[in-house]
């Protein structure tokens, strides 16, 4: 491998040294002894590495550090890679067969006759799956609403909002990374949604509204309403398209209803978190409104953020959200989005643990 690529360039990208001998230092038991590590993931896996850890052989510094996590029972991933023939040989078979109760393998993608590695990402969705399960909420029933709806004027023409769907998403993948089984309504948000949830796909705010009723009449012990959903919907859409020739043309709005509200009236015991998006508000009056909104929905915890600063608008993947219940008010800090996905889960495990 290093006469394709240098270590250099992995040490730079990681900011980790690189390891390619064993020396006096003995790296392998720094690495691979007990409780040193969490996890040792091998990728690519190839036929001959999978070999040398099967019988025990620790003759390069992967295979040593291999044979010292092996030996001090540390988790083990392998993420095959070879040719379709190699994957097929019956060694190879009988060294997967000895370790499958041992080790974990990742399945290989086999592509133009390669058994090719998985993508970086599934091996992080796995890892997380795997290895990362909260003890709190592992296994909890998560309802969860993301991304902004639509509000169709004309067939063609709607009225919408510009939340992207993005924190929503990521803290559905936090939750499902936690182990948590997540059903996500999810909008016309540009975020992909993440993988391991039950996806369900609406566009206005009445598909949400009975989305959310339907899924109600099954068993949730977490409600998460993180949806830019519209306040106002047309009240008589046109069928058809309206022309464009015409100077002026008027748009009666009605009052969307209040999804939120609903909640607890469906199941008062299941734990509700709403989000709260203001623009151009002081701290203290987005926390007052913060604390209305909890009121009315018998919600037990608030996220709520103030999207009309220049700062955001400059730098929408960074934001600053508070996490309000009735007791405190919680600042996450001006801090990248991924970070407030995190951020949310742990207060919301923090609840769940009194």
């Amino acid at each position: 491998v290093t006469k394709l690529v240098q270590p250099d360039y992995f040490k730079w990208a990681t900011g980790n040294e690189v390891i390619t001998k064993l020396t006096g230092e003995l790296e392998h038991i720094k690495l691979a002894d007990y409780n040193q590590s969490d996890l040792i993931i091998v990728y690519p896996a190839t036929a001959n590495t999978l070999g040398k850890l099967a019988n025990g052989i620790d003759d390069t510094p992967i295979s040593t550090v291999l044979t010292v996590g092996f030996g001090s029972k540390i988790p083990i991933l392998m993420c095959l890679a070879m040719h379709a023939a190699m994957y097929d040989n019956a060694a190879v078979k009988k060294n997967m067969e000895f370790l499958k109760n041992k080790i974990e393998f990742l399945t290989p993608q086999m592509i133009e006759g390669k058994a090719k590695a998985s993508e970086p990402e599934d091996v992080l969705e796995y890892v997380l799956r795997k290895f990362g399960f909260s003890s709190i909420l592992k296994n909890k029933k998560v309802l969860m609403t993301a991304g902004p709806t639509i509000e169709y004027i004309d067939p063609i023409r709607v009225i919408t909002n510009q939340s992207s769907g993005k924190t929503g998403v990521l803290l559905a993948s936090e939750l499902i990374s936690s182990g948590a089984k997540v059903t996500l309504v999810y909008g016309h948000g540009i975020e992909k949604p993440p993988k391991g949830a039950k996806i369900i796909k609406i566009s206005t705010s009445k598909e949400m509204f009975e989305v959310v009723k339907k899924e109600m009449d099954k068993e949730f012990d977490i409600v998460i309403m993180a949806a830019a959903i519209s306040d106002y919907t047309p009240e008589n859409p046109s069928k058809n398209k309206i022309k464009s020739t015409k100077n002026k043309i008027k748009i009666s709005l009605k009052k969307a209803p209040k999804i939120i509200d609903q909640i607890k009236k469906y199941q008062k015991n299941v734990f509700l978190v709403g989000f709260k998006a203001e623009a151009n508000l002081s701290k203290n009056t987005l926390i007052t409104l913060s604390r209305k909104k909890m009121n009315e929905s018998a919600a037990d915890m608030i996220v709520a953020n103030n999207i009309g600063s220049i700062r955001y608008r400059k730098n929408p993947e960074s934001n600053e959200v508070l996490v309000i219940d009735s007791h405190k008010v919680i600042s996450s800090g001006w801090i990248k989005k991924e970070k407030i996905a995190k951020f949310i889960r742990k207060e919301i495990e923090q609840r769940l643990k009194t």
